[in-house]
């Protein structure tokens, strides 16, 4: 059987839709550390399976399956594809030229002892909590205990009044928290700085303090603010003076003794003690050094110009001093750890961990918690900040209060390598979601407490998968989520959480030599690297024409990919003729999660295609369509099959489905032509040409949404049967 036989797109959408809500809860590994755009591990599950197992795939995906003996690589290591492989008992070898990609991975696959590991963290808790607890207490407005625990210190970005120097807070709006998680809409009085309880948001009304009218609307806003003494307007940033300045105004805490007959969440504004508690951790921080915290410069870049154009010249410039000075005895603890995969572990945790020990951290009045640095996929820069509790704060049973601590970062490590042990799949029964065991299988190089079973073959490799040299003949499969041209200014972005574990990890370790991730190799695009298409697909082809190079006959190359913009999928398109191969399918499948920052409220898809690649195969004559019609009842079937699968696809979803046809129908019509010695100027010429002759995409559009429009509901429901089959005898399939 083979992946365009047995995938069913229905099946695997509904749970890779679930599965992308709250990845961590059904694939525990990606907690190990943040990586981005990881795809849904149940699409990878269902593509290895589909291809290699005899059984059906709803049954398989829930069965124990040992694929042992079979060789998988990953060319572009982000984790999902290599981590399912290996958990199905493939052999795997797996390529990335990020240094921070390459060690997360590891970290994802090693065997961790985590009896030990529990013991050092614990230990490293202990430690920071009799240094610097104390510094994250607050006294409870209503039981009036100075032991309540700080969740968030929220800041304001502030600057002096060039024209009368009176200090300005750069307020866009003075909403603290919305009353959807909280019994009342908490407003931030302006006048006086108090915090007000407000039912109906549209008309706060007066300051229950001083009298003064509530406001909404702030008045820092594109770049400019009126100073509140003199009225003249000021510009912002203003990166001559260097990073910005915040003040303290507001705290969200926990009272672990009024909770139980609190309603909501508890507020409050910054006391006399919350002030000093800040100023005598700058004192320490001052007296004990920063030997661990880098100095490093961060260098312009298409994301971290922005940073630069905020003032910001050095990393840790990103941190206040209670940040700092916790992260540095963290260093110091792991420092001292003696096993090296402990230590490598927790290294791992305080680079994660990084994500919400920043200034950068925003914090989100509706949900009322903090958004990571990486909330988006890129260094935003808001004049609202939220610093977390560094420790944590352990409210038993594996579970924390708030986001962002040591605590947080700890037990989604230890779910995460317990996983490793215990996978599990989860499925639904209506409102039901029953976990179900997945007896012997396991992720890692060995089983964890297990001295019997024998190891599993995992080459992983630190460098371009464009230098790869694999025999030929090795691999029964690729399965692959590169890089999406532009998408992710990885190595960038990256930077951040490396140039801490730089200075961290033994000085010999050579992965860690360069003083950054970026390589002019990446494969993204790039301006300020003067990265293009050109580069983008160059790169791609030689990755692509390795991997075909080592493929055994007709075995697939499948990966996923999604795009706005149809120029994107000429290196696709490209690189697979480069490769020698003919694209055999093109699946739909969601990947994203629409209610992603960076996603929610755009045209962007979450509709990855599965391309589907070979070297000979068949493939059913219904899908070589040559006409608008024919692409669009395609997209229909895909459409048909998605929706019950539950998602409802926007026009950006529909758009990329289009692109994926499109792109499989152009390899088709140009591999017999193909010239791979070509300029890659040329040949991505050549693809651009085939797609403008081939079908228009308004034509198809105009097809889609009357067929769809008018095609009666029981003919699609009746279109994606599970038992229904694309294809009839041979003489229904095509041979390549």
């Amino acid at each position: 059987m083979s992946i365009e036989k047995k995938f069913d797109i229905s099946f695997i959408s509904d749970l890779a839709l679930r599965e992308k809500q709250i990845q961590q809860n059904y694939r525990p590994i990606i907690a190990v550390h943040k990586w981005f755009a990881r795809r849904p591990g149940t699409l990878f599950r269902g593509l290895i399976l589909s291809e290699f197992s005899d059984k059906p795939l709803r049954e398989a995906f829930y069965g124990s399956n040992n694929l042992k003996g079979t060789a998988i690589a990953d060319p572009f290591m982000g984790g999902t594809p290599l981590i399912e492989a290996n958990r199905l008992g493939c052999d795997v070898t797996g390529y990335d030229i990020n240094p921070m990609a390459y060690w997360i991975v590891s970290r994802e696959i090693e065997h961790l002892d985590l009896g030990k590991y529990r013991k050092s963290a614990e230990n490293l808790t202990r430690g920071l909590e009799t240094q610097i607890g104390a510094f994250y207490r607050t006294q409870c407005l209503e039981c009036g205990s100075p032991e309540a625990h700080v969740k968030y210190f929220l800041w304001v970005k502030k600057q002096p009044c060039r024209h009368c120097g009176h200090e300005i807070d750069l307020f866009p709006g003075y909403l603290l928290a919305e009353n959807r998680r909280h019994t009342e809409n908490v407003f931030i009085c302006a006048a006086c700085g108090d915090l007000n309880g407000v039912k109906d948001r549209t008309n706060p009304d007066i300051c229950k303090s001083c009298g003064s009218k509530i406001s909404l609307a702030g008045p820092a806003k594109r770049n400019k603010c009126a100073c509140p003494r003199c009225g003249k307007v000021n510009t912002f940033p203003n990166p001559a003076e260097g990073p910005p300045s915040h003040r303290m105004f507001a705290i969200e805490y926990h009272c672990r003794h009024c909770k139980p007959t609190h309603h909501g969440r508890f507020f409050k504004r910054p006391d006399e003690n919350d002030l000093l508690h800040y100023t005598r951790a700058s004192s320490l921080l001052e007296q004990i050094g920063t030997t661990h915290v880098p100095d490093d410069k961060i260098l312009p870049g298409d994301e971290t110009d922005r940073l630069l154009r905020w003032g910001y010249k050095k990393y840790r410039e990103m941190f206040n001093n209670r940040q700092l000075l916790g992260l540095e005895l963290s260093c110091r603890a792991l420092a001292a750890e003696q096993d090296e995969r402990i230590r490598n572990a927790l290294i791992t945790n305080l680079s994660d961990l990084l994500r919400y020990q920043n200034m950068l951290c925003r914090y989100d009045a509706m949900a009322l918690k903090s958004l990571d640095i990486f909330s988006v996929h890129g260094f935003p820069v808001g004049l609202i900040q939220c610093e977390s509790n560094l420790l944590g704060i352990a409210n038993g049973g594996g579970t924390s209060v708030g986001s962002g601590g040591w605590s947080n970062i700890l037990e989604k490590y230890v779910k995460a390598k317990a996983y490793c042990d215990h996978p599990f799949e989860t499925r639904h029964e209506g409102s039901r979601k029953i976990l179900t065991s997945i007896a012997d299988e396991w992720i890692g190089d060995r089983r964890n407490s297990d001295l019997i079973t024998a190891p599993r073959g995992v080459h992983l490799l630190c460098g371009s998968a464009t230098n790869a040299d694999l025999p030929g003949d090795s691999l029964d499969g690729v399965f692959t989520d590169p890089p999406y041209f532009g998408n992710v200014q990885y190595a960038e972005l990256m930077d951040f959480c490396y140039v801490w574990v730089r200075k961290l990890v033994s000085p010999e370790n050579p992965i860690f030599q360069l003083r950054s991730t970026r390589n002019p190799d990446e494969l993204t695009g790039n301006i300020t690297m003067d990265r293009g298409l050109d580069h983008f697909t160059h790169g791609l082809s030689a990755v692509f024409q390795n991997m075909a190079k080592a493929l055994k006959p007709g075995k697939p190359l499948a990966f996923t990919y999604h795009h706005n913009k149809l120029e994107a999928y000429h290196p696709v398109i490209v690189a697979i003729l480069d490769a020698g191969l003919t694209c055999s399918a093109s699946l739909p499948c969601p990947a994203e999660m629409g209610a992603s920052i960076h996603i929610s409220g755009t045209g962007s898809s979450i509709v990855d295609t599965v391309f589907v690649c070979r070297s000979t195969g068949t493939i059913p004559r219904k899908w070589l369509a040559d006409s608008p019609e024919q692409i669009a009842e395609l997209v229909l079937d895909d459409l048909a099959k998605l929706k019950i699968g539950g998602l409802k696809p926007t026009r950006g979803d529909i758009r990329c489905i289009i692109y994926g046809h499109l792109a499989r129908l152009a390899v088709w019509r140009l591999r017999v032509t193909w010239d791979k010695a070509q300029p890659a100027s040329a040949k991505l010429a050549v693809a651009a040409a085939e797609l403008r002759q081939g079908h228009a995409l308004k034509c198809i559009e105009d097809h889609l949404a009357e067929t769809y429009l008018n095609a009666p509901l029981l003919q699609q429901y009746d279109y994606v049967q599970e038992n229904r089959t694309s294809y009839g005898g041979s003489g229904d399939e095509i041979s390549f």
